[in-house]
């Protein structure tokens, strides 16, 4: 193989990673779309390349440039942004890739029906853009494949080859261009009649280019990658991408199902009888079981009065502040809007009264900047065996509790402003009886 040419692959190798690597250690402050436009203008350049363009290669084979830099460092970039970001953001170019040949492919079959008038003295050639079109499309399939099938496999390495990332890259790079070349080469036998050193040649170029990227993006990698951020919440599964990156953000997905989102405490998915995946609150026999339903005085109107931010700030630093008192087998839970539920192993009636009397009174201490007065809540519990010996009948004596709590804090503040008001207009009584010309004027 001349010289110039293996020079030349090596420069365009070098110089396509290091452009489209440099775009994507740029996205967090351009946006990753400049990435994956780039990336889309290099897919028509790499299907054209790989139908004109071959080069000389090792015992007599040819190359295209097209298919073993272009389309193979496409792929190891994918799989770059799959490792680096997640499987709904790689997605997004194989999907757009895909979709934009069908487009590119139904545009040429209507553009051919055009009536042509040779202004140029030159005439469109439609076989070879209908051959283009088709391996444009061809290669998009294939590459949804390999997509896929390239995340699988860094995924199955991962078990046993954790720490050697290059090296993974470059075996899966490897075997999936392997399947890829075959696929491709079917396509370039029947449209373009190419021959068989095609197929070997690009296969041994492509074995050459995988470990040459494998180690590219390990440098990428290693040296100019930031540190991974905190991951996104996932969205749904929607799609099989999701489905097949699934097992790799398990263990994540695992510490915050049955979270609740705002609070950060259990849902009350997690209570028995909501959910599959519900918590072990049970009363055993000869155990006290005590639950405790708690809930904020008059939240609706903080909410009306101060907004729902603020809402949300009393929400967390409650649940915050009651976590710090509970003890670390005590199950925490957000029942729903102002209203959470304790489960406590091991504690009996007047213990679960001195933890309901705890938490109101630090919960009161709370100091909340926006609110400027005190957060008071209401609590009710109920004990096994006394009051139930299923969770059910214990949440159903307990909610009783509560309601009788809320009846007793509703009127004790009935009277304490009816006093306030009666105190009020006897004030203004007497000043009525100093002033009478005052009340006169009110009265008109």
């Amino acid at each position: 193989m001349d010289v110039i040419n293996v020079l030349l692959l090596l420069l365009e190798l070098t110089v396509y990673f290091a452009v489209m690597a440099g775009l994507f250690r740029l996205r967090h402050r351009l946006g990753i779309g400049i990435f994956f436009c780039a990336l889309g203008t290099m897919h028509f350049l790499e299907t054209y390349l790989a139908a004109i363009l071959y080069v000389p290669f090792a015992e007599g084979t040819a190359i295209s440039p097209g298919s073993t830099v272009l389309f193979a460092g496409k792929l190891v970039l994918l799989l770059l942004v799959y490792i680096r970001e997640d499987a709904s953001t790689v997605r997004q170019p194989i999907y757009g890739l895909l979709i934009g040949n069908f487009l590119t492919v139904a545009l040429v079959f209507l553009a051919r029906h055009h009536l042509v008038a040779p202004a140029t003295g030159q005439l469109p050639d439609f076989s070879f853009m209908n051959d283009m079109g088709w391996l444009m499309v061809w290669g998009t399939v294939l590459l949804f494949v390999d997509s896929i099938l390239i995340i699988l496999l860094y995924e199955r390495l991962g078990r046993i080859m954790r720490q050697s990332v290059g090296l993974r890259i470059a075996l899966c790079a490897m075997a999936i261009l392997t399947f890829d070349q075959i696929g491709f080469y079917s396509a370039l036998w029947a449209l373009l009649d190419a021959p068989i050193n095609v197929l070997i040649g690009g296969w041994l170029a492509k074995m050459v280019t995988a470990c040459i990227y494998g180690v590219l993006a390990w440098a990428y990698l290693r040296y100019l990658e930031r540190p991974p951020l905190v991951a996104p919440r996932q969205k749904r599964i929607s799609d099989i991408f999701d489905i097949l990156t699934y097992r790799e953000k398990y263990e994540d997905l695992l510490k915050r199902v049955g979270r609740d989102e705002l609070t950060g405490v259990f849902d009350r998915s997690r209570l028995p009888g909501e959910g599959k995946d519900s918590l072990n609150c049970v009363p055993e026999a000869g155990r006290p079981f005590s639950v405790l339903i708690v809930d904020i005085d008059e939240f609706k109107a903080i909410n009306d009065d101060f907004g729902h931010a603020c809402g949300d700030l009393v929400l967390k630093e409650m649940a915050a502040t009651m976590q710090g008192v509970l003890r670390k087998d005590d199950v925490l839970v957000r029942y729903g809007g102002d209203e959470f539920v304790i489960c406590c192993n091991d504690l009996d009636r007047w213990e679960a009264t001195s933890l309901g009397d705890r938490l109101m009174r630090r919960v009161a201490a709370l100091k909340l900047p926006p609110l400027g007065r005190p957060v008071t809540i209401s609590t009710g519990h109920a004990t096994s065996p006394d009051d139930g010996r299923t969770f059910e009948e214990l949440f159903a004596a307990a909610d009783r509790s509560l309601y009788r709590a809320k009846r007793r804090r509703h009127g004790e503040s009935s009277r304490l402003r009816a006093e306030g008001d009666l105190a009020q207009d006897r004030g203004t009584q007497a000043d009525g009886a100093q002033d009478p010309e005052g009340i006169g004027s009110e009265l008109v």
